[in-house]
């Protein structure tokens, strides 16, 4: 999923591959963009943005663009339930409070697994396992395959370049998100990479790529 970006190159692979290519939409990109019918989303809730800026997380935001989903024609693939980065204990209380209202939308929900976390951390009524984290002593990439060993769906955030992507897939995750495709400087290479990697894919290839 190329997360928070609806740039024309994103649409042209949207449209060459629709079940391989998608959105990883958060409450700030809602607030700039509106949800395509025929690109393939899910729903992050910006507490990793928040973080990384520094700010409190805006659980406002989150449940308005719940409601803005809500009303658009296709629906999420699922939603990340709010989750606190880094922040294991943290995270499991944040699930206790919003789990139930994110459930009340009726789309499956994901939960987004934190440093120091195992398989027995996450609640059995999330739909899909969202490897998150930060970046600290490379905890996510020493860890990923364990949750892709323990549950039929993974998604790994924060995929930024062709190794990792190639990892994720030998590993068995479902989906990927990322920014650093578009990012500028070196990112023609990038954007070539990922084009060249999705041309080779079989159509019967269950990887979906979030744009971030």
């Amino acid at each position: 999923m190329l997360a928070n970006n609806s740039s024309p190159i994103f649409h042209y692979w949207a449209g060459k591959h629709p079940e391989k290519v998608g959105w990883l939409v958060g409450p700030k990109a809602m607030g700039k963009t509106r949800l395509w019918n025929w690109v393939t989303y899910a729903m992050d809730n910006d507490a990793y943005t928040a973080w990384q800026n520094g700010e409190e997380w805006d659980e406002e935001a989150f449940y308005g663009a719940m409601d803005a989903a809500r009303l658009a024609a296709r629906k999420p693939e699922w939603v990340a339930v709010p989750d606190v980065v880094g922040d294991r204990s943290a995270t499991i209380t944040r699930w206790g409070e919003h789990y139930g209202r994110v459930r009340s939308y009726g789309w499956p929900v994901a939960f987004v697994v934190q440093d120091g976390m195992v398989p027995g951390d996450v609640p059995g009524e999330a739909d899909v396992v969202f490897v998150g984290g930060s970046d600290q002593q490379n905890w996510k990439w020493r860890n990923a395959h364990i949750f892709c060993e323990n549950f039929d769906r993974v998604h790994i955030g924060r995929v930024n370049g062709l190794r990792r992507l190639r990892y994720s897939e030998r590993i068995g995750a479902e989906s990927v998100d990322g920014t650093g495709w578009f990012r500028k400087g070196t990112d023609g290479l990038k954007m070539d990479e990922l084009n060249g990697w999705l041309d080779g894919l079989p159509d019967t290839q269950e990887e979906l790529i979030f744009n971030t």
